[in-house]
């Protein structure tokens, strides 16, 4: 992230999810209303115009082939996960690294319902509220913004200073964020996640290949990849490999892992008239239920 700035990244994401909009309704994998009021100049065309939103993204899948239909994917299915987790009774929610996000504000089932605490590097979390006041009017009384550069600040220096209550059953939603941060990081964020939430509390998130990071994956995708996020200025830093990612999380406290595959999200949701929409093979998503304090 550039100094004084708001992730870049985060924009491109928020404008992949605005451009989905601009699908036919039956062939749209995810449903974000409010992604298009988050885009600044540069990407202000999605969601706008279909000729040209239809040419950014030809422009994006040049760049990273399989990027674009790998967020909306992402974002259907912790979407999906969210939903479980709201019928298996969660009290709240930690969306870490919420970027522009907008589950707070689009999924009904948690409005007034279940308090959300949205996590964030200052700068872009600065933006974001100024947007979200622009959009509604006002703040909602059931969301509370934490700034915390994780890379700097652990999460236990501010989530618990905001009302978090370690007692309840959580669910933390890490999107788009852990290879943008230092390992010890990601591990001091889930040494506290493992340490500090109620029983049956439970994480979801995405983790980039460490092969794609350091260049052992011989693949002109991952090639690619990396070239276009180290000119965004935010170079990814940490990954690990998939056959490790549930010894990963047993080793911090987590049980229950599920990993998803591309091929899996690819399966799931582009059938149909979205036959043939190819997700990136550079990552995974993980979910994994926090183990009681008895089998730590």
């Amino acid at each position: 992230m550039k100094e004084g700035k708001p992730s870049a990244t985060a924009e491109a994401n928020a404008a992949f999810r605005a451009a989905e909009l601009m699908r036919p309704e039956d062939e749209r994998v995810c449903h974000d209303p409010y992604a298009k009021d988050f885009l600044g100049t540069k990407f202000s065309i999605m969601g706008k115009s279909r000729l040209l939103t239809k040419i950014a993204l030809w422009y994006a899948e040049r760049v990273i082939p399989g990027g674009p239909n790998g967020v909306i994917a992402r974002t259907r299915y912790i979407d999906d996960y969210l939903e479980a987790c709201i019928d298996d009774g969660i009290a709240q929610l930690v969306i870490l690294g919420a970027g522009y996000d907008s589950r707070a504000y689009r999924v009904d089932r948690l409005k007034g319902k279940i308090k959300v605490f949205e996590v964030d590097h200052p700068y872009t979390q600065r933006a974001k509220v100024e947007k979200v006041r622009k959009i509604f009017g006002f703040l909602p009384d059931d969301v509370v913004y934490v700034p915390i550069d994780l890379d700097k600040r652990k999460l236990s220096e501010g989530l618990f200073e905001s009302g978090y209550d370690r007692n309840l059953k959580t669910l933390f939603i890490w999107e788009g964020t852990t290879q943008y941060l230092k390992a010890e990081a990601v591990d001091e964020t889930l040494a506290f996640i493992s340490n500090n939430s109620g029983e049956g509390s439970s994480i979801i998130f995405d983790y980039a290949f460490q092969s794609a990071l350091d260049g052992t994956l011989h693949h002109e995708e991952a090639k690619k990849w990396r070239a276009a996020f180290e000119r965004r200025g935010e170079p990814p830093t940490f990954g690990i490999e998939e056959e490790d990612i549930e010894e990963f999380l047993s080793s911090r406290g987590f049980f229950q892992v599920k990993n998803v595959t591309t091929e899996s999200l690819e399966g799931s949701y582009f059938s149909g008239a979205n036959q043939g929409r190819r997700v990136t093979r550079l990552g995974g998503i993980v979910h994994a239920t926090v183990k009681p304090q008895e089998q730590t």
